[in-house]
């Protein structure tokens, strides 16, 4: 007698064993109608899977996003597969997982396709959707499941049935999923761990497929190339509709394309997963450092800088060469005593510390590092600014008494909502994320870490996701993730507790008893990788910085050349008043020069005539309005400083509506 407890806390006892699909009908026959899977004890299952015992269940439906990702994955296994194998019976399936949004899977092609084969493919899928098969899971010999996929000619999954057996997940059946028609038919049959839906009635996702890409057979360069079809798939046309148009806007704010526009930055294979900062953004870059370098003066932090080499047997005492060692850059290995480049900041910021011997009067010490770094990412993870080899943290390192460690991050976690706040980002997400897997230091030091994580998580009334074993390797962490003005996500702050490595660096100070004591250790970066956030801030502005980040913030202009005198006075003026200004005086249209300063995304354009030079004013139009004002240069260099001093945002397209 099956006990079924459900989410909403409510018990069914059953007299016998039950499919998902029996608890549905129980339940009530609208929620039979939509279920698509379940979870059973934490795990995913078919509707057709038998609950034999009391357990926690949750049915899936497409409002779920559990219940979206099995719609995809059968769309993507099942009818996919399908329509590529009637289309192109030569060709050999590999996998097909799916991924945020979608799902997609890769395809050995007896010949070269292009995109221009997707509507052929998608056409053949909605004719599959139509027929209403029905999809059921069967459990085959290894060797049945061997010979099957052998006799298609699908090598691919013949060599994902070995593999399981070799790593021991199956070693007498494997499991498959059997398409049928309305008369019994095997139409289809897929290698596959599920679950899926029980039958197409159940699918009523939109989806649509976007484009081809390169591939190799298990990730590897040295396997066969493979074509990976990816689609784009949600719950209805008009999310689908909605994900469509935030993928053109995202196109269009590129911060790779607008880099290159604005002359920003560039990249190059010579130096790959590095940036080449060209004058316009090395100036925004360095107004964010030293943005970033007021805010934490008033809060007490001293600045210090350390070596970017060390002696790999440091980051052997560290820690890192045997949990990091993957993602670091090894300068000669072949000598006798190899140096790698630091991936970190930390453990030089702990030599600092050591200089000196510290008393429980001296903390806490806050200490932060803008300090270049340097990790190994693959080839194709490496995404512009996004995601780089070299980049620079804006870190610090906060040592202090057990006593004081709560209220440190709790100054932190405020700090990062005023930067952030203040940068444009209202829209915070905070990830809580526990000890992963592969870790250092006592479970006792973990559980005293996650405990302050918590604490300061409920003092601020701060609401968190958990993000279960996703913790550094030394820390547990809250990340901070920002959503941009199109909707995107992006992981960018992070606060992690650390136990461990002052107890493995030997970090000590003087307590009251006149003891030695270890000190807590906090970690903490407010935007991250200064260039990951520069390239969330290119695509949140589209381009058009506030002023006070704008590589150049005024440009200014005479309608002929008679005026280029007074030109040159207003923006001596303007340059007198720490402001970047540029005067164009070509030989140019003027309606041609603001329609050129605006695409260089200037945010004030001045244009000065006859009237404004008798007048001592100038004539303003602002970035994305067609207005223009007069003003006196005396209000213009007031009005530009304050805006400058106060941080102030550019209006968003909805502010500017509503004004």
């Amino acid at each position: 007698m099956p006990l079924i407890s459900l989410p909403d806390g409510s018990q069914r006892t059953f007299n016998n064993a039950l499919t998902g699909l029996d608890l549905a009908n129980d339940i009530g026959p609208g929620l039979a109608k939509a279920a698509v899977a379940m979870v059973v004890n934490g795990q995913q299952r078919d509707l057709s899977f038998l609950i034999q015992e009391d357990s926690e269940v949750s049915l899936l439906t497409a409002k779920d996003e559990d219940g979206m990702d099995v719609i995809r994955h059968t769309l993507a296994a099942q009818v996919l597969a399908r329509a590529v194998k009637l289309l192109f019976p030569k060709a050999k399936l590999a996998i097909g997982p799916t991924i945020e949004h979608g799902f997609y899977y890769d395809i050995a092609f007896p010949e070269n396709i292009s995109s221009d084969r997707l509507p052929e493919i998608q056409e053949k899928m909605q004719e599959i959707l139509k027929e209403n098969n029905e999809i059921t899971r069967e459990e085959w010999p290894i060797e049945q499941a061997k010979n099957y996929f052998a006799e298609q000619g699908e090598t691919y999954k013949v060599e994902l049935v070995e593999g399981a057996v070799e790593k021991g997940e199956n070693t007498e059946e494997i499991s498959v999923y059997v398409q049928r028609d309305s008369d019994g038919k095997t139409v289809f049959v897929d290698l596959c761990r599920g679950p899926h839906v029980p039958a197409f009635s159940k699918i009523s996702a939109a989806f649509t497929l976007t484009n081809l890409a390169a591939a190799y057979w298990r990730g590897d360069a040295k396997n066969d190339s493979l074509t990976r079809v990816y689609a784009l798939c949600f719950a209805d046309k008009k999310q689908l509709k909605t994900h469509q148009n935030m993928l053109e806007e995202a196109a269009k704010r590129d911060h790779r394309k607008l880099g290159k526009e604005l002359d920003l930055y560039h990249f190059e294979d010579s130096a790959p997963g590095q940036v080449y900062w060209h004058d316009k953004g090395w100036i925004v870059y360095l107004e964010l450092i030293e943005y970033m370098r007021k805010k934490v003066r008033k809060r007490g932090y001293i600045e210090v800088n350390t070596p970017q080499m060390m002696d790999v047997s440091f980051w052997k005492w560290s820690g890192h060469w045997d949990k990091y060692r993957e993602n670091m850059f090894v300068v000669d290995e072949s000598e006798e005593v190899p140096f790698a480049l630091k991936p970190m900041n930390c453990p030089g910021n702990v030599q600092v510390y050591k200089q000196h011997l510290h008393s429980y009067r001296d903390l806490p010490i806050r200490m932060l590092e803008f300090g270049k770094v340097f990790r190994h990412e693959a080839h194709g993870a490496r995404h512009g600014l996004m995601r780089v080899q070299s980049f620079t943290q804006d870190d610090a390192h906060i040592f202090c008494t057990p006593n004081q460690l709560e209220d440190e991050v709790v100054q932190m976690c405020e700090l990062i909502e005023e930067i952030y706040n203040e940068l444009g980002f209202t829209d915070v997400k905070v990830k809580f994320s526990t000890r992963p897997e592969q870790r250092i230091g006592s479970e006792e030091d973990w559980d005293r870490a996650e405990e302050v994580l918590q604490k300061v998580c409920d003092r601020l009334n701060m609401p968190w996701e958990l993000n279960a074993g996703d913790g550094a390797f030394y820390a547990p962490k809250l990340d901070f993730v920002l959503t941009d003005a199109i909707g995107r996500e992006w992981q960018c702050g992070t606060i992690q507790v650390d136990m461990n490595l002052p107890d493995r660096l030997d970090i000590t100070y003087m307590g009251e008893d006149g003891e030695k004591h270890r000190p807590c250790m906090v970690h903490r970066a407010l935007m991250g990788s200064i260039e990951r956030f520069f390239g969330v801030m290119v695509e949140h502005y589209a381009g058009h910085f506030p002023l006070w980040l704008a590589p150049v913030q005024v440009v200014a202009m005479g309608i002929t050349d008679k005026h280029d005198n007074y030109v040159k006075k207003v923006v001596q003026a303007l340059q007198e008043a720490d402001l970047r200004v540029e005067a164009d005086l070509r030989n140019e249209k003027v309606n041609y020069k603001i329609r050129e300063h605006s695409h260089q995304k200037v945010p004030v354009i001045l244009v000065m005539g006859d009237r404004e030079e008798e007048q001592g004013t100038v004539t303003l139009r602002r970035l994305g309005s067609h207005d223009q004002t007069t003003i006196s240069l005396e209000e213009l260099v007031t009005n530009l400083r304050e805006e400058v001093a106060s941080k102030i945002l550019p209006l968003s397209a909805e502010q500017k509506a509503a004004a």
